[in-house]
């Protein structure tokens, strides 16, 4: 198109103007098409490849619309290296430090400047490191280099800018953060007692969790949550994580996100932490699935939107060390993004090629993204993507759950009245509730627990295989909801 408009002006010149005037026609049309794409135009093709081809990747787009976004995105660029497109683990790359001298030296020279101007940073992990990069035609040059897996924006706010020129996101907000801080009442028909005084959430009954408890309640397995943190002011994920019938075990905070520590300051990962593993004692509050397991809480980023560079880093990070602590079973991330994100895709593999089994949130949004399908990375074949579902089904998804061939497994959590799961809250002595597919997620990573925690030697691959033979639809599965419900007691008989 822009070929055709050159043209078309080119023609109109040389039949109506002075050489002298053909020369500036031309300086301009030139200087127009090495203009940067507007954010609402990058935005445009980005909802237009998702909607028409069910996803978006960077790597399909011109050398000028990948250097518009990073031009947008505070020049910031995140690239991945490798002999392969799966070489991908520093540890199993002997020439990394060959190949990343060969990237910078190209950048240095196309840019004009040292790498101490220019390099952010270089994974220690991974084939992968952030640089910020002034011109195109230093992106078109790495893009032609044989070790480049992929040049990705790696701080283009893509939600920020739907908010800002999209009128459907202006008036259904830009995607929930899942951030919140409120309490509620519990309705008490939402909930079972057990002793010695813990609430039982209506939803694991739906799935046989508490008759699963007779066999399995998670101990000694540890489950890695990456999300926002675990809030300071919930004793039960703190000082009485290990007591009553949950006595035993760990927890442990970790904050990789903006260096300002593991103090969860949205809400939505304490809320995770608990419906996966809050203690069952004589507090009267909501147990978790697998409430003798272990947590290794990851504050990786602000909210559930990873749209920011420090967001994606944090995630990345949570994943390479999470995927390097033996004794971490499973992980569980309930936040993702509509597209894939390079360096995160790098971080989950890291995961999975040491043995981890990992569930991701399919998506849970407002209106404006629902032509979405499965988010990412729950869209990766590396981790088992789950959806939330209404009560007493297995394929009608929540109201504001995303579905998909991609759906590994649902999970009731939204009955008939509206209401969701109930769940610790973010203060002290207090109740929630938490619904979406967030929740869906967090609660079948426990129960990945309760089934590894039977079978403490069994692989990925088997705690997995029963899951699956436990559920709905086995051995066919739904076409937009995976397996769908795991009927737990069978699982863990």
């Amino acid at each position: 198109m822009k070929k055709t408009v050159f043209f078309l002006a080119l023609f109109f010149a040389l039949n109506s103007c002075t050489q002298e005037e053909l020369r500036n026609e031309s300086s301009n049309i030139e200087m127009s098409q090495k203009d940067p794409l507007t954010a609402k135009q990058i935005n445009e093709r980005i909802n237009q490849a998702i909607k028409n081809e069910g996803t978006f990747n960077w790597r399909n787009e011109s050398d000028h619309f990948l250097w518009s976004a990073i031009f947008r995105g505070n020049r910031m660029v995140s690239i991945g290296f490798g002999s392969s497109k799966d070489d991908f683990d520093r540890s199993k790359s002997p020439d990394n430090k060959k190949m990343e001298e060969e990237i910078l030296n190209l950048i240095a020279k196309s840019e004009g400047k040292g790498s101490a101007r220019f390099l952010l940073n270089s994974d220690q992990y991974l084939n992968q490191m952030d640089v910020t990069i002034e011109k195109e035609e230093t992106i078109t040059a790495l893009r032609q280099m044989k070790t480049i897996r992929y040049v990705e924006p790696a701080d283009y706010h893509y939600f920020e800018n739907e908010a800002q020129y999209n009128t459907t996101a202006k008036s259904s907000g830009s995607g929930s953060s899942g951030c919140g801080f409120s309490t509620a009442t519990l309705s008490a028909v939402d909930y079972t007692s057990t002793t010695p005084s813990a609430k039982i959430p209506w939803a694991f009954t739906k799935h046989n969790i508490p008759d699963a408890w007779s066999y399995s309640t998670g101990a000694g397995v540890t489950i890695g949550l990456i999300d926002t943190g675990v809030s300071p002011d919930q004793s039960l994920l703190g000082s009485s994580f290990n007591n009553g019938a949950s006595s035993g075990r760990t927890i442990s905070k970790f904050g990789v996100y903006n260096s300002d520590g593991s103090a969860d300051q949205c809400g939505h990962g304490t809320k995770m932490a608990s419906v996966m593993a809050a203690p069952r004692n004589n507090a009267g509050l909501p147990v978790g699935v697998a409430y003798n397991a272990n947590l290794i809480a990851y504050r990786a980023a602000e909210n559930v939107v990873l749209e920011t560079s420090s967001e994606q880093n944090g995630v990345k990070t949570a994943f390479t060390e999470l995927g390097n602590n033996t004794n971490v079973k499973i992980i569980s991330m309930s936040m993702g993004h509509i597209f894939s994100v390079g360096k995160i895709e790098d971080g989950v593999k890291y995961a999975y090629a040491r043995g981890k089994l990992i569930f991701c949130a399919g998506g849970t949004s407002t209106s404006f993204t629902n032509f979405v399908g499965v988010i990412f990375p729950a869209s990766m074949s590396e981790t088992q993507a789950i959806t939330g579902v209404k009560e007493g089904t297995s394929n009608q998804k929540c109201d504001v759950c995303h579905s998909g061939s991609q759906i590994d497994f649902t999970f009731q959590m939204e009955r008939a009245s509206g209401n969701t799961v109930p769940v610790l809250s973010y203060y002290n002595g207090q109740a929630d509730y938490v619904g979406g597919s967030s929740v869906a997620t967090a609660a079948t990573a426990g129960i990945a627990a309760l089934v590894w925690a039977k079978n403490p030697s069994w692989t990925r691959d088997q705690v997995l295989n029963k899951m699956r033979q436990s559920a709905t639809y086995y051995p066919t599965v739904n076409s937009s909801y995976g397996y769908g419900n795991i009927n737990v007691l069978k699982a863990v008989q």
